[in-house]
C-alpha cells in the first residue's frame, strides 16, 4: 500500500495513488537504474571498438568485457563528448523551434478530471520533412562522410540523451508540487523515488507547449531515423559509395524508416494511447522516449554499419515477407477495429454485447487474440532481426525487449478492462482466450 504523505492536492482532483506498478518503489528503482547500462551494454557489448559482436556460444565473454571496461578510468572518461552534446543540446532545440514555427493543426486531447482538454498541435511529420531536407542537401553536396560523425560519435550521443532525460525527470517532478497542477493518477503515491519515474504530473508543460505529447515521437523518432542515416552512410564510406551498400542494410533501413515516417505522419493517433491519456511524464516517458527509443531500436543498422551481412534474393524475399505478413496484420486488425468503433463493419464481424451498453469484437483478427495489431507489431519487429542474419543474438535484443513490454502491457490492459467490464470481460475471455499469440498465448 502507498504511502498517503507528499500530496497537498485537493484529494477529488488529484486522490492518492493506492496502487503500483512495476512492483512499486523497488521495482521503480530497478528499472531506473538498469535501463542506462543496459543502452551503454549495448555498444559496448556489440560494436567494432570492443571487438564486435559475441556469437551465441560465447556471450559469457560480455561479463569479463564489462568488468574490464568497469575498472578503466578511460572507459568512464569516453562516455562524455561536449561536441556531441551540444550537438544533441541543439537538435533537440530545433524540434522544439519546428514545433513552434512550423504550421499545423490543433486537435484536442483526451478531456481531463478539471472538465477542459489539452490542445496538441500536430507538425511532427513537418518537422521530419524539414530535417531530411537538411541532411539531404549536406549529404548531396559533401557526400556520405558527411553523416559518419554519428557512428564515431555514438556514445556521446548516448550520455547526452540519458542526461537530458534524468534532467527533464527531476525538473517535472518537482514542478508537479506547484498549486494547481493535475496529477497522474498512478503516480501520487508520496513515495519519491516510484512518483520520480512513473510520473507525477499528468501534463507538464508550458503553455501550450505539452512536454509529454512532444517527446512521445518527436526528438526520439526523428532521432532515430538521423542514427540510420549515419549508419548508411558509414557503410556506403567503407564500401565505396551508396551503390555497393549490402541488401540487409537497405532492407533495415527502409523497414525501420518507414515504421518511423508510419509514427510520425499518424501523430493524432498518440492522443488515444495510455501514455498521453494516463500516464505521468517521469524518468519511464522521458529515458524512453529520448534515449531507449532511438539507441536501441537503431542496434540493428549499426551493427551492420561494420558487419556486412549479405542476404542474397532469397533471403531478402524471406525477411519482406516476414515485415509484410506483420505490417498486413497490424493494419488490417487496427481496421477492423477502427471500423467497428466507428459504427462501421465492412466484414461483418461478430460481437458480444456488455452491460455497459458498448460491444466487443470476437471474430476477425479480434476473434484470434486479444491483442492482434500486437502480433503483428512483433512479426515486424522480428523482421529487422532476421536481416542482420544469425551470427549473434544481441541483434535480436529489440524483438525479445519488445515481446516483454507487450505482454506487460496486454497484462494492463487486462487488468484495466476487468474494473471496466466485469464479469463481461470474463465471458469475453472465454471466447477469446489467445491473449497475443494464437494457441500459444
Amino acid at each position: 500500500m502507498a504511502s498517503k504523505q507528499g500530496s497537498s492536492q485537493s484529494a477529488p482532483l488529484n486522490p492518492i495513488t493506492t496502487k503500483y506498478d512495476f512492483f512499486g518503489p523497488p521495482g521503480a528503482f530497478l528499472i531506473s537504474a538498469t535501463v542506462p547500462p543496459i543502452i551503454y551494454a549495448l555498444y559496448f557489448g556489440c560494436s567494432e571498438s570492443t571487438g564486435g559482436c559475441p556469437p551465441p556460444m560465447a556471450l559469457a565473454a560480455l561479463k569479463d568485457r564489462v568488468l574490464s571496461a568497469l575498472q578503466d578510468p578511460s572507459w568512464w572518461k569516453s562516455l562524455w563528448d561536449t561536441e556531441a552534446t551540444v550537438m544533441y543540446l541543439g537538435f533537440y532545440a530545433f524540434c522544439v523551434l519546428a514545433w513552434a514555427i512550423l504550421p499545423g493543426d490543433w486537435v484536442n486531447g483526451t478531456p481531463l478530471r478539471t472538465g477542459g482538454n489539452i490542445k496538441y498541435k500536430i507538425n511532427a511529420f513537418s518537422t521530419y520533412l524539414l530535417t531530411m531536407g537538411i541532411v539531404t542537401g549536406l549529404i548531396y553536396r559533401d557526400g556520405p562522410q558527411a553523416f559518419t560523425f554519428i557512428y564515431e560519435k555514438w556514445i556521446g550521443f548516448v550520455t547526452a540523451a540519458v542526461l537530458m532525460s534524468i534532467f527533464q525527470a527531476t525538473v517535472c517532478y518537482l514542478a508537479s508540487f506547484r498549486p494547481g497542477a493535475i496529477l497522474a493518477l498512478g503516480g501520487n503515491s508520496g513515495n519519491i523515488i516510484y512518483d520520480w519515474y512513473i510520473g507525477r504530473e499528468l501534463n507538464p508543460g508550458i503553455g501550450s507547449f505539452d512536454l509529454k505529447a512532444f517527446n512521445e515521437i518527436r526528438p526520439g523518432l526523428i532521432l532515430w531515423a538521423l542514427l540510420d542515416i549515419g549508419m548508411l552512410c558509414e557503410q556506403a564510406v567503407r564500401r565505396g559509395g551508396f551503390s555497393n551498400v549490402t541488401d540487409s542494410m537497405w532492407v533495415v533501413f527502409t523497414f525501420q524508416m518507414w515504421y518511423i515516417v508510419d509514427a510520425l505522419y499518424n501523430e493524432p493517433g498518440i492522443f488515444t494511447m495510455m501514455d498521453i491519456t494516463t500516464d505521468g511524464f517521469g524518468f519511464m516517458l522521458s529515458v524512453g522516449d529520448l534515449a531507449w527509443v532511438p539507441f536501441t531500436y537503431s542496434l540493428q543498422a549499426r551493427y551492420l554499419a561494420f558487419h556486412h551481412v549479405e542476404l542474397g534474393l532469397w533471403g531478402t524475399i524471406g525477411v519482406v515477407a516476414v515485415k509484410a505478413l506483420g505490417y498486413y496484420i497490424f493494419h488490417d486488425a487496427n481496421s477492423e477495429k477502427n471500423n467497428f468503433r466507428n459504427g462501421s463493419n465492412p466484414k461483418n464481424l461478430k460481437s458480444m454485447d456488455t452491460k455497459r451498453g458498448t460491444k466487443l469484437l470476437i471474430s476477425g483478427w479480434w476473434g484470434l487474440c486479444q491483442h492482434p495489431n500486437y502480433l503483428g507489431d512483433l512479426l515486424m519487429a522480428l523482421s529487422w532481426s532476421l536481416a542482420t542474419g544469425f551470427d549473434t543474438p544481441i541483434t535480436y535484443f529489440y524483438p525479445a525487449y519488445f515481446t516483454v513490454l507487450l505482454i506487460h502491457r496486454q497484462m494492463r490492459d487486462d487488468e484495466a478492462c476487468q474494473a471496466k467490464y466485469g464479469d463481461d470481460w470474463k465471458k469475453y475471455k472465454q471466447l477469446v482466450p489467445s491473449k497475443i499469440f494464437p494457441y500459444i498465448y
